[in-house]
């Protein structure tokens, strides 16, 4: 069973989403000629054989730092983006999560905060944070708590920035990795059309390889 922080409640019950997931008006119009954000696409194929492929490919081009290029992998292209850094995560933080970071600063966090399409009104956002300690023990520590189900999250970047309705990232599509003393957090959210659960939980493992 995937992780599920399930957003400020502490967690979601199994197989829930602890937020009802809305596009606002503004995203019902065509962003780019060939793809949009209007809702009731067709469904995202997921359990094509290439996904496995498509994956280790996107996560490939990721760890060259060209988002671009992982997201076409998967069918994907970037339609809006927006990031933000911060010296401290206390605030940008919340249950168990917050506690540690009260007792156990972080060095610094980086959010960014991607909305991706196939072209075919299947529309998914994108959360990736870089969270960084003074060594790597305390970045070990960090994520031994946040992969646990029901300790809280560091708050991705709120969804209106990228011209949305607030969504809520529920957990269930997470990824994360140790990268020397940083911890790479990626989560997603279907937020237009339908994309499977597969198709969200690879493209959170995809981001998850992002740069700073």
């Amino acid at each position: 069973m995937g992780r599920r922080i399930g957003g400020y409640g502490g967690g979601s019950d199994p197989g829930s989403k602890a937020g009802v997931v809305v596009v606002a008006g503004a995203l019902a119009l065509s962003v780019a000629a060939g793809g949009g954000l209007s809702g009731g696409g067709a469904a995202v194929e997921s359990t094509s054989p290439n996904l496995t492929k498509a994956r280790s490919e996107g996560k490939k081009s990721a760890r060259n730092g060209d988002a671009d290029g992982a997201w076409r992998q998967l069918n994907m292209r970037t339609l809006r983006r927006t990031a933000k850094s911060a010296l401290e995560c206390v605030s940008h933080s919340h249950g168990q999560v917050r506690d540690h970071f009260a007792r156990n600063p972080c060095k610094s966090l980086d959010r960014t905060l991607f909305a991706v399409g196939d072209g075919n009104n299947n529309v998914v956002v994108v959360s990736v944070a870089w969270v960084g300690f003074k060594n790597r023990s305390d970045a070990t520590a960090f994520k031994k708590l946040i992969d646990v189900h029901g300790t809280g999250d560091v708050i991705p970047l709120a969804t209106p920035l990228l011209d949305m309705a607030d969504i809520s990232f529920s957990g269930l599509h997470y990824a994360s990795r140790p990268d020397g003393a940083t911890i790479v957090i990626a989560e997603t959210e279907s937020a237009s059309g339908q994309v499977s659960g597969e198709t969200l939980d690879a493209i959170a493992d995809v981001a998850s390889w992002l740069p700073r």
